[in-house]
Parts: structure tokens; sequence; C-alpha cells
């Protein structure tokens, strides 16, 4: 019901925790994959663990970069010969677009906050452009994006972060809604907004050393009725049904993925 077989599937951000496991996923469930990058050695890792699947091709681009993304494009219409699905799983954070405890919203870094924003919504909306168009001249496709619960919570800390992902998900809904007014019913365009995984980025500020949870982890898993962080595998569900044509009649939704954190008043 759910099937991905054979659909050709781009994935950037396809080298972190959250973006490789779906990778991975899909690879198992026989779909074609496409990997965007910036790091060779780990796409040629992520590479080699796909190919025992399915077929698969990885590309160092910045997905910043519109012009490189379109030379990406035709690279893989020529090889594949169309584009299924999108999705874009790119993301992250830096230090000066963060308030510790010990700060405040006054000490913020202007330049750190545009590149977060930058590479948190500019990182989805240039690939959704470059590879939608493809979409659009098709008449059939799937876009699917990473948003966030510092959307739907305010989270303390993430100022720069939350700002961006919260504009990613209004683009999501805005663009499902543009492609279904002017292209017809075939294309869709939805996200899911993770809860709390642990990765490289947020370990240490979730984790001690030994393991056990930091002030800022006890608070997460306090407020998250199931009591305990994802695990990367658990958003692989939610994905496959959004990318598969089960969904068909499924656009500009924000699914989340986290435990119930979202449903949860704290009391």
């Amino acid at each position: 019901m759910f099937s991905l077989k054979d659909k050709v599937i781009i994935i950037t951000g396809a080298t972190g925790a959250l973006g490789g496991a779906v990778a991975l996923s899909m690879a198992k469930a026989e779909a074609k994959i496409i990997i965007l990058g910036r790091n060779d050695e780990l796409l040629t890792q992520s590479l080699t663990a796909l190919r025992k699947y399915t077929e698969a091709e990885a590309f160092r681009v910045d997905v910043m970069n519109r012009i490189a993304l379109e030379e990406v494009r035709e690279k893989i219409k020529k090889h594949f010969g169309r584009i299924d699905v999108l999705i874009n799983a790119v993301g992250g954070n830096l230090p000066g677009a963060v308030i510790p405890d010990d700060r405040s919203l006054f000490d913020l870094s202007e330049p750190d906050f545009d590149e977060v924003v930058d590479l948190n919504l500019k990182g989805t909306l240039l690939p959704s452009i470059v590879f939608g168009k493809e979409m659009q001249l098709q008449g059939k496709g799937a876009i699917v994006n990473y948003s966030s619960m510092a959307v739907d919570r305010i989270i303390t800390r993430v100022v720069g972060y939350s700002a961006a992902k919260a504009a990613m998900e209004n683009f999501t809904k805005w663009m499902a809604v543009e492609m279904a007014l002017k292209f017809g019913d075939g294309i869709r365009v939805n996200a899911i907004a993770p809860g709390f995984f642990i990765g490289k980025q947020n370990r240490d500020l979730l984790l001690n050393k030994d393991g056990s949870l930091t002030e800022r982890g006890e608070k997460i898993i306090r407020n998250t009725p199931m009591k305990r962080f994802g695990e990367a595998e658990e958003l692989s569900g939610a994905l496959h049904f959004l990318c598969s044509d089960s969904a068909s009649f499924v656009t500009g939704i924000v699914l989340p993925v986290d435990g119930g954190f979202s449903a949860y008043s704290g009391v």
C-alpha cells in the first residue's frame, strides 16, 4: 500500500543522522536514491551503504547554489528519466544564533542568525524550486520538508533555528497551495515535524558524558508522554506514507513524529 519501489527519490542532508536513516529505509524499500551533500567522504560512505539494497547515486552540491542544483537536476534527469520525490532533510544551527542561559537576546549574532535562516529556509526553498520545476513539467511528484517542534512550541535558546523553521513550515503550506491551484492535484508538498532525536549537533545538550540526561534533556523527557527520545528509524513510516501514492489526497500538512510532545501541556 505504501510502496516506494522504483520511485526516484532525492534526499538533501542525507549524510546526517536523520536523513541517513531515511535514505537507508527507502533504499531497502527498493526506491532509487540520490543523495546530495557537501562532504565527499560522508557521501561515499552513505552511497556504499545504500548500494547494498538499491540503485543509488551521490552528488556533491551546495543546496544554497541554485545553478549547481540545476546542473545536478539535469544529470539526474539524464540518468533516471524523472524525479518522483524530493526530501529536504538539510538543516542545522550555529552558536551565535543560540541564546545560552547566561546571555540574552541582545547578545545575538546577526551574521549567525542570517546564516541559520538561509540554511534552514533557503536551503529548502531552492531545492524545492529547482526539483519542483521538473515535477511541474511531469505533472506529478511529492516534496517532504523537515520542520521542528521549535515551530509548534517555544523552545528556549534556539531563536535562529526556530524562526527559520517557522518560515520554512509556512513556505511548505504556501507551496502546497500554489502547486495544487496552478498545476493540478498531482504535486504534493508536506512536512514532518520530528520531536527530539539524539544527533551530532544536540548530543552534548541532551546527554552528559556518562549517558545520563542533562537538565535540558530531563525537561524534554518530562514533557514527552512516551518518556524517551525518538530513534532515527522512527521517522521512516511517516515519510514512506507521505512519499507514496497512498497520500495522493494529502498536501499542505505538517505531521508530528514526536512521542506526544506537541500534544502535552505539561500538566
